[in-house]
């Protein structure tokens, strides 16, 4: 007989064979045994083979997938720790005024979605009832990552706790009279009960695996032992389909993230119809994470299932289960059981034999009912596998029925993540089925009523005693203002007095500011430096031996620049996070340092660094999930601008960020030109954040890598570096009648202007005041506030306006940005306006090649410039001519 294997090609070709004999008998054995038998007793007995090899310590290779059964038979089940037909009865609750609060909401046309939390509700309870920390115990507390979907069980649940009233649950998706309730997960909205903001899917479990290695960062640095926390990320399995929700999944089994539990919602639908139509979700989504490092629990079927398990003596469930599409496995849970009968239990005579076995009352349970997702034991044992598994984080893939218990009109149906209402006979139904005691007569004014069993009922003293012995409530967030120190003002002297003749980038400015602030006695450990990759782009390298880059397993190596000054230095108490190339995880990392003052009582103060065109373009919606956290810290974008990062071209070539940036109300956005403005800003960043009356914002900061000589700071002008504009050098008329004009630049491009201000006089005999535009930004915010204080009949006259009023001429705005950043502020500005900017793509070009294709470098703002006092008749056009010609335009 022909060996099949032989025919492939493989890595065991490689390797010496020391008893070819013995081999060949292995060989033999498995194919008399699949002569015999058939191949599924053949590859039964390898994968038992495999698992007393593993059980032995022998290291072989893990099977990606295993059969679609339970993980934890229910003979190995736990001991359940609890009262389950109490905690019954408290879901049953929870599932009515779900319902309800969204239904009742339909009146207004709010929405909402029922759903999801229908077929989640057992996840959650288990978890409320069993597992989840509170912040009121000791430590921290757990950090719960709840499915956006799922909020109205969430909210539910507070009321029966006694933390929403029913005024709050009929403002569901009614915020604007302050007394009502987010949608979704939203901590800037509803900051008491809220942690993490979840709906942009993807972003949660990505937001969670960083934050378990976050908590990890906190304890092996000695700020906080965070080691009694533990994360939990309910997700969706749809949502598993976003590129952010499986990036990181090597880094949490890399770094041996135990503390982080991920719960997957295995409905096998997503919003529109099937997850996976024609395959199997729950497979696919085994071997990912077996393939990167995880413990995998599956908790499919409940224990209704068992009996078919056991009736199962040839295999042929197991296999027909490992066959059947998801989207003909939802089809059954609508059909009737003669359905079945024909199409599942048909597909051969072994099933066949095994349907006559059973009533259809046991079918029908089984493949209406019976997930592992809606039953507590099941979902009870795979948390606590969770939480006594080591050395790797858990994915536990629980399935479910979408819109369980809402009846057959939602029940596995594609629509039922659109459909926003139950009608009165549905929850009539559905009050029979879940055993609530809500009479008729509370349905008489025709709206569905809230059910409550009393604040002293047993139902919620459980609830109640159950969550005190856990914690405290959940979720929950909890801030304990510190307010840290003032640093000392040293680190800021040094870039308040220039670098003379030397030059230097604002970039590396920064840099050196925050190195000397880390070394600050108060709060100098407090910061977190975070960088995807090149921090040796942004002259980072000098803080690898002093700082250290951050890995829980040291340095396991020599590093090959070991005898260098500033060598690669890897260490478990690390300062630094250096991530690789991976800006969303970079920003993950951002998001849980910024909101650590509430999700641990410990404020640190992140800056994450990079090229400014990966950052609001890139990762723009964590961006907005940094502000809906509250987050805080400085976002430094580098490399900026649209022509100062030479050669790089279009895609590095960053001229729209600060635009970007202007959309999200809680980043104060930046574009210093100098040194000593870097210095200004940070100063009062560190006060606005951190001060005693901390503000829930963060920092954009745009800075470059073009070296200049850095001046001095003039006296006077720390108020208008941080309100965002002020005159940083007077022009000297040549003659007294001599035209005049204003030109502001912002960032790199003062240095454009400056120039101009040279040609302009020393060329035309025009008079030029140069302002420095630290913030288009924060002038437009001033001024937006200025109007809607005039709606409120209070007089206030924009900062905008106030610093350029009575300045002779017309205004000419330029930066390296496009030119709607600086025209933002236009309509505040009584002068005549105009300005220049990068619009369009960027090119690979030297800087002065970039800029002059722009029509920004200084001859092109002279002639700009020449070309406005002409408009007003201040000069003659021809001069405009003249110039074009005299610098080659």
């Amino acid at each position: 007989m022909t060996d099949p294997v032989a025919k492939l090609p493989s890595e065991l070709d490689q390797l010496p064979d020391r008893d070819p004999e013995e081999t060949a008998e292995w060989a033999a054995s498995l194919d008399a045994v699949t002569k015999a038998a058939g191949p599924h007793r053949a590859a039964y007995l390898m994968r038992r083979s495999l698992q007393h090899a593993e059980g032995a310590g022998i290291a072989l290779p893990k099977l990606l997938e295993s059969d679609y059964v339970n993980t934890i038979p229910t003979s190995a089940e736990p001991e359940f720790d609890g009262d389950l037909e109490m905690e019954s009865k408290i879901t049953a609750w929870n599932r009515w005024n779900a319902a309800a609060m969204v239904t009742r909401g339909a009146r207004y046309g709010v929405g909402g979605h029922i759903a999801t939390f229908a077929s989640a509700a057992w996840l959650y309870e288990t978890g409320f009832n069993h597992f989840f920390r509170g912040k009121e115990g000791d430590g921290s507390g757990d950090q719960l990552y709840i499915q956006g979907h799922a909020s109205p069980g969430i909210y539910a649940r507070a009321f029966l706790d006694g933390r929403l009233s029913e005024q709050q649950l009929d403002n569901f998706r009614q915020e604007s009279g302050g007394d009502g309730l987010p949608s979704y997960p939203h901590p800037r909205r509803l900051p008491w009960l809220w942690e993490f903001p979840t709906v942009s899917m993807g972003l949660g479990p990505l937001s969670a695996i960083y934050q378990a290695r976050f908590n990890r960062y906190l304890t092996n640095r000695k700020i906080k032992d965070t080691s009694n926390s533990h994360v939990w990320a309910f997700l969706g399995d749809g949502e598993m389909d976003e590129p952010e929700s499986t990036a990181a999944l090597a880094l949490a089994a890399r770094e041996q993230l135990d503390n982080l539990t991920f719960v997957i919602n295995c409905n096998l639908q997503r919003l529109d119809g099937p997850v996976r139509a024609n395959f199997r979700v729950v497979q696919e989504l085994e071997g990912a994470f077996r393939g990167a490092g995880w413990n995998v629990v599956k908790t499919l079927w409940g224990n209704a299932w068992d009996e078919l398990f056991q009736l199962d003596t040839t295999g042929a469930l197991i296999r027909r289960l490992r066959e059947v599409p998801d989207a003909q496995f939802q089809t059954y849970a609508t059909r009737d059981v003669a359905y079945i009968r024909e199409h599942f239990f048909g597909a051969e005579p072994a099933l066949v034999e095994l349907a006559k076995l059973l009533s259809d009352a046991k079918i029908a349970e089984c493949f209406y009912s019976s997930r592992g997702g809606h039953e507590a034991r099941k979902v009870y044992a795979a948390y606590r596998a969770a939480l006594e598994h080591k050395g790797a984080p858990t994915v536990i893939l629980a399935q479910t029925v979408k819109g369980y218990t809402l009846g057959k009109g939602f029940e596995s149906k594609n629509a039922n993540h659109q459909m926003k209402k139950l009608s009165i006979d549905e929850f009539k139904g559905m009050r029979e089925l879940l055993g609530l005691p809500i009479p008729d007569s509370a349905f008489e004014d025709g709206l569905v009523p809230y059910g409550h069993p009393g604040a002293d009922s047993p139902e919620v003293r459980y609830l109640q005693e159950r969550r005190a012995a856990l914690g405290g409530p959940a979720p929950a967030r909890r801030v304990h203002a510190v307010a840290l120190p003032q640093p000392e003002e040293r680190a800021f002297k040094a870039l308040y007095k220039g670098s003379g003749k030397q030059e230097m980038a604002t970039t590396m400015a920064f840099v050196r500011l925050v190195k000397d602030l880390m070394r600050d006695k108060e709060t100098g450990r407090r910061w977190v430096p975070i960088v995807p990759d090149e921090a040796r782009t942004f002259g980072m390298e000098s803080l690898f031996p002093s700082a250290g880059i951050y890995s829980p397993l040291g340095q396991t190596y020599e590093p090959v620049d070991r005898d260098q000054l500033m060598y690669y230095k890897e260490a478990k108490d690390g300062q630094i996070l250096n991530e690789g190339i991976t800006e969303a995880g970079a920003m993950a990392d951002f998001i849980a340092a910024a909101s650590s003052y509430a999700t641990h009582g410990e404020t640190m103060i992140p800056f994450y660094i990079f090229y400014s065109m990966f950052g609001w373009q890139r990762t723009g919606d964590q961006m907005w999930q940094l502000a809906d956290q509250l987050g805080k810290g400085f976002i430094v974008g580098a490399t900026a601008g649209r022509t100062t990062l030479t050669g790089e071209g279009l895609q590095h070539a960053d001229g729209h960020s600060h635009l970007i940036a202007s959309t999200n109300p809680a980043s104060l956005n930046y574009d210093p030109a100098f040194a000593y403005e870097i210095a200004v800003i940070v100063k009062d960043g560190l006060r606005r954040m951190y001060g005693p009356d901390a503000e829930d914002v963060f920092y954009y900061l745009t800075v470059y890598n073009e070296p200049k000589q850095q001046p001095a700071m003039p006296e006077g002008v720390e108020e208008g570096i941080v309100k965002g504009l002020y005159r940083f050098k007077e022009g000297t008329p040549a003659e007294a009648d001599a035209p005049r004009l204003q030109l502001l630049g912002s960032g790199t491009a003062i240095h454009w202007v400056l120039e101009a201000q040279e040609l302009l006089a020393a060329d035309w005999g025009v008079t030029a005041d140069v302002w420095s535009a630290t913030s288009w930004g924060e002038l437009r915010r001033d001024a937006l506030e200025s109007d809607e204080a005039l709606l409120r009949g209070e007089e206030r006259v924009p900062y905008v306006t106030q610093a350029l009023s009575g300045a002779p001429g017309p205004v000419l705005a330029v930066s390296d940005w496009m030119r709607a950043v600086p025209d933002s502020i236009s309509q505040w500005v009584e002068q005549d306006w105009s300005s220049l900017g990068t619009d369009g793509f960027g090119l690979s070009d030297t800087r002065a090649g970039a800029r002059r294709h722009f029509g920004v470098d200084a001859q092109s703002v002279t002639v700009a410039a020449l070309a406005q006092l002409a408009r007003r008749g201040e000069i003659p056009a021809s001069k405009v001519k003249e110039a074009r010609e005299k610098y080659g335009m």
